[in-house]
């Protein structure tokens, strides 16, 4: 009986991911760069036209990204999307990193499928939005005292 069970549940995954790339099945049952960052360096929130947020974390040392990490609410594809980003975006300079575009993130993921491509706008818009928060912050750290409090 398991292993009927385990047959049907592997069929049904397959069907699910029907049209997506292994990069993108991998990186959304796997995801890289999960949580949050204590004390980050640019934080940002931004929600989709779908309805799914997204948050990423970047701790940055001389203009470089050295660590990045996300949260989302949403779908596989989104979390996908996410893990690709932050993958992107680690080790580029602030002003590479403000260059990752939705294109960039659908070329790293093999593509995908016209209706989920808004995922990977999201995880472009929500680098950039943590980019500018680092940018805004980083000559008057002690303002995001006041921000958050």
């Amino acid at each position: 009986m398991g292993s009927e069970l385990d047959k049907i549940a592997e069929d049904l995954q397959k069907e699910a991911w029907a049209g997506f790339t292994e990069m993108t099945v991998d990186h959304a049952q796997h995801p890289r760069n999960v949580g949050s960052i204590p004390n980050a360096d640019g934080v940002a929130t931004v929600t989709g036209p779908c309805g799914d947020s997204m948050e990423i974390w970047l701790r940055v040392r001389e203009e470089i990204i050295k660590e990045a990490t996300f949260w989302t609410d949403g779908c596989g594809t989104t979390i996908a999307a996410g893990s690709m980003v932050t993958e992107l975006a680690k080790g580029k300079t602030i002003r590479e990193a403000m260059r990752i575009t939705q294109k960039d993130v659908l070329e790293a993921l093999g593509g995908l499928p016209e209706e989920s491509q808004h995922c990977a706008l999201l995880a472009a818009d929500t680098l950039k939005e943590a980019v500018k928060d680092y940018l805004a912050y980083k000559n008057e750290p002690w303002k995001r005292a006041y921000q958050r409090g």
